[in-house]
């Protein structure tokens, strides 16, 4: 940018503000890789000063970007003062980073590892994008892994990609096709980067390797060229105006009590300002103690020591310390009053969280999660799988959150959903003594399958029970020549036709389509040995307790379970597809006689 151009934008409080860069994907796909290497080619491109370290986040200024990229950058064609990459990766991050109802990050980066394609973490992120309509581009990163690749550190990725042998460009070019592919699969238009002429409405893939910097400048390249094309007029801020952003983490600090890492996306946070911050219970209205900063060129997530600074102007990370901070919620706004009147700036804070506010219901599961986004992305995710919350709330697991769970009414709904916050003590010890589950996970798709998983059980068991209660059909017919004693019990040989044929239970027997109970049948031996149950195609020996064989009953007589009619509905109307083909057969055969006489009867 040049000199006369900012001293413009600072005589009107206007000023391009650097546009956010979120970093996106699935473990171990290379994203901390990718941004320690943007970093350090940063550092290494430039002087000692090139880019500054934020609390959370690092600002890579356009000359710095001009240098790594060569020239594929021509900083004169750019007005925007250079990125800011937000270096917690993930969408777990992304998604805590909010602004307006929408997503903080202005532009994402998703991640993908060439050799293993789209995976689970890889379609979530995709989804929160598509959700959130954040633009985003593909960095296809690890090509350095192809057999055959032969790598040119730091160069431009379409210039190194002609220099391979045709065999390893084919190869590459398969598995960037195949990341096209399932773009496509989700509703995206992609290609590489170098194809797209519209990138609102393709999206553009950057072949990279984080390890050898192969890519690194394309993808900046590519980052501010869209920022510049598709995002000025949005970067404009009054840089004098009272700051806005958005809680990153709530941290304990050295020397300074709990404090909050933010990302400012609009105007200028002082030291003397008051703040209004999003709380856990309620909203905080306090006065900033002091603005930190970790000293020049230190890696914020080891760094612990922080320099004092007046002021701070969008876009940046800032630790922020004040008094009153210990219920300050991840993902929630953060506002400065300046000289407006502080009961408005409550109600703008309040009414940003009420867009974020999760529908809950009367019966449901419990959801705890470590931010307002994450927390929002689950609702989301659980309301795509027809699964109820009965509350949802940032923060960890505790008593309370048990004593809601314990009182549902339905042994599914006795759950928490715990998504990256830990369990207190005393909460995981009264969810043994009240049997409530909690289900743990720093994956959202994993968290849930595990709950489903757990339900289905759930109703498998309960769906065993039920059967384990309930009368079952069975047909079966007295074989000739096999009676063994006529009466008190009679005991003859059965060949059981369909059905299972269980112990305890009343035998009937159909004179035309009317049934009558010829008695009890009280024990099945097979070949000399009890047993409780004999099965379709079985012959065993069972003893009847009331008839006489050759009385009421005949060798030859085909003869039924009993079926009381509730169990009868039962079977049909519920647990149909629980029982065994043949089983089936019988209850139907069964149904068709009584109907026969009683159209409406098990119905």
């Amino acid at each position: 940018m040049s000199d006369s151009h900012d001293a413009d934008a600072t005589e009107t409080g206007q000023r391009l503000r650097t546009p956010i860069v979120a970093v996106l994907g699935h473990v171990d796909h290379g994203k901390t890789t990718l941004l320690d290497k943007i970093r350090g080619s940063a550092v290494s491109e430039g002087e000692a000063g090139a880019i500054t370290q934020h609390i959370g986040s690092t600002a890579v200024p356009l000359s710095t970007i001009s240098d790594i990229a060569g020239e594929l950058v021509d900083p004169t064609d750019f007005d925007l003062p250079g990125l800011l990459f937000i270096d917690t990766p993930g969408h777990h991050s992304f998604s805590t980073l909010r602004s307006r109802g929408g997503a903080l990050a202005d532009i994402a980066v998703l991640v993908v590892d060439v050799n293993d394609g789209f995976q689970p973490q890889t379609e979530e992120a995709v989804e929160i994008l598509k959700r959130t309509q954040t633009p985003f581009i593909v960095a296809a990163n690890k090509v350095d892994t192809v057999p055959g690749w032969n790598p040119r550190e730091g160069q431009p990725v379409q210039q190194t990609l002609e220099e391979q042998s045709d065999r390893v460009q084919g190869d590459v070019n398969d598995r960037l096709y195949g990341i096209i592919g399932e773009l496509s699969d989700m509703g995206f238009s992609a290609d590489m980067y170098w194809r797209v002429q519209n990138f609102q409405k393709n999206v553009g893939v950057v072949p990279v390797s984080a390890m050898t910097g192969e890519g690194v400048p394309d993808l900046l390249t590519v980052l501010m060229g869209l920022s510049q094309r598709y995002m000025k007029d949005e970067m404009a801020i009054d840089v004098a105006g009272p700051g806005a952003g958005t809680v990153l983490e709530v941290k304990e600090a050295r020397g300074f009590g709990t404090t909050i890492d933010a990302v400012l996306y609009d105007g200028t946070i002082r030291a003397d300002d008051t703040i209004v911050v999003g709380g856990v219970n309620e909203t905080i209205v306090t006065d900033v103690r002091a603005l930190l900063q970790p000293k020049p060129l230190a890696e914020i997530r080891t760094e612990r020591e922080f320099e004092k600074v007046e002021s701070v102007s969008a876009a940046a990370g800032v630790k922020i310390a004040a008094p009153d901070l210990d219920d300050a919620m991840a993902g929630a706004p953060i506002r400065v009053v300046r000289d407006r009147d502080v009961n408005t700036v409550v109600a703008e804070v309040q009414e940003e969280l009420a867009e974020i506010e999760v529908t809950s219901s009367e019966e449901g599961v419990v959801v705890k999660a470590d931010t307002l986004g994450s927390l929002e992305a689950i609702a989301n995710t659980l309301e795509d799988a027809e699964i109820p919350i009965v509350r949802a709330e940032v923060g960890d697991v505790a008593p309370r959150d048990v004593s809601v769970a314990g009182t549902a009414n339905e042994p599914k709904h006795e759950t928490i959903l715990a998504f990256s916050v830990d369990v207190l003590d005393d909460a995981a010890d009264l969810a043994k003594q009240e049997d409530v589950r909690i289900f743990e996970h720093d994956v959202i798709y994993q968290l849930i399958q595990d709950y489903e998983e757990f339900v289905e059980e759930m109703e498998r068991e309960q769906q065993d029970k039920i059967l384990e209660n309930i009368t079952r059909p069975a047909r079966f017919r007295i074989l000739d020549g096999h009676t063994f004693r006529q009466s008190n019990p009679a005991v003859v040989g059965v060949e059981v036709l369909s059905g299972t044929l269980k112990r305890n239970s009343n035998v009937a027997k159909f004179e035309g389509n009317e049934p009558t109970r010829v008695g009890a049948l009280k024990t099945i031996q097979d070949e000399g040995d009890d047993v409780d149950e004999a099965r379709s195609g079985d012959r065993v020996a069972v003893s009847i307790d009331g008839p006489t064989v050759g009385r009421q009953i005949e060798e030859g007589d085909e003869l039924w379970t009993e079926l009381p009619e509730k169990h009868a509905k039962i079977l049909e109307q519920e647990l149909n597809e629980d029982i065994p083909a043949d089983e089936r057969e019988a209850l139907h055969q069964y149904l068709e006689k009584q109907r026969q006489r009683d159209p409406f009867w098990g119905k």
